[in-house]
């Protein structure tokens, strides 16, 4: 299975690039269509790559934004796609079918906060910090939690330089990183040519799942500790209201999971009682 974000793919630095024109605002169709398309052929690469290394199936969830970004035209055929943004399990939609041997990201940023990371964020644009075991995490640590849950291994990642380190980090060797581009700041980065990051991916895909089955599922310490860190204490007012959630300072509420499930459900939750309105 692949998931394939936005803000990671080779080319993009700006929101102007990930954000979809019908919701107006700070936005262009154009640019907008090219990252996607770029977005589009990652995957395809990954999936090409996955195929070639001995997968007998291909599903690619599209996990941007509202998930209605992919080109389905231009993946390799015969893989299976998933799009829409009311899924259960949103970036890793699929992980829970039988036969899935691996998780391969694409597109994938680093968390939220982090310097040189273009785009960084974790979630949407107001949650700060997630932390789980006293660990800084992001995206890409809470999916592969829930991979795990399954079973299910991260084995190949695609996106910036800084992200790449911080899933290298956290995820293990057993993850192959190919960066696309270089981190310069929140809003700029050196790129490669999107048909060598293509290449690089393809050769990675393929690589890490012939070396599949030595991958081994991300876990945790159950029950775990979640901390999350907003940026106004007015997100954290409304998620310390939640019956389980615990007020730990101004800006930061805390819960316990049994079990990953649990974990990721409970956070998505709390991302979406935080939208509040901060002018009063």
């Amino acid at each position: 299975m692949i998931s394939v974000d936005m803000e990671g793919v080779c080319g993009v630095a700006s929101w102007v690039q990930v954000s979809p024109p019908e919701f107006g605002g700070l936005v262009n169709a154009a640019e907008y269509q090219a990252a996607r398309e770029r977005m589009t052929l990652e995957a395809a690469a990954a999936a090409e790559g996955a195929l070639a290394g001995g997968a007998t199936a291909v599903l690619v969830n599209d996990s941007h934004d509202t998930m209605r970004n992919l080109l389905p035209d231009l993946l390799p055929d015969g893989v299976r796609f998933t799009s829409g943004n009311d899924k259960p399990l949103s970036m890793v939609q699929g992980v829970q079918e039988e036969g899935v041997g691996a998780l391969l990201f694409v597109g994938y940023h680093a968390r939220a906060g982090s310097v040189r990371g273009p785009l960084a964020h974790t979630w949407n644009g107001f949650i700060r910090n997630v932390r789980v075991n006293g660990r800084d995490t992001g995206e890409y640590g809470l999916n592969a939690l829930v991979a795990g849950h399954y079973g299910v291994p991260v084995i190949f990642a695609a996106g910036d330089d800084v992200a790449m380190a911080e899933i290298r980090d956290e995820l293990g060797e057993q993850v192959v990183c190919v960066a696309v581009k270089e981190g310069l700041s929140s809003f700029a980065a050196v790129h490669l040519h999107p048909r060598e990051a293509q290449r690089l991916i393809r050769e990675g895909a393929e690589k890490a799942v012939r070396a599949a089955r030595e991958g081994r599922p991300y876990k945790t310490i159950w029950p775990a500790r979640v901390e999350l860190s907003f940026n106004h204490q007015a997100r954290a007012d409304q998620c310390a209201r939640v019956p389980g959630v615990e007020r730990v300072d101004g800006v930061t509420v805390a819960y316990e999971s049994p079990d990953a499930l649990h974990l990721f459900q409970s956070f998505r939750m709390l991302a979406k009682v935080a939208e509040v309105r901060l002018e009063g």
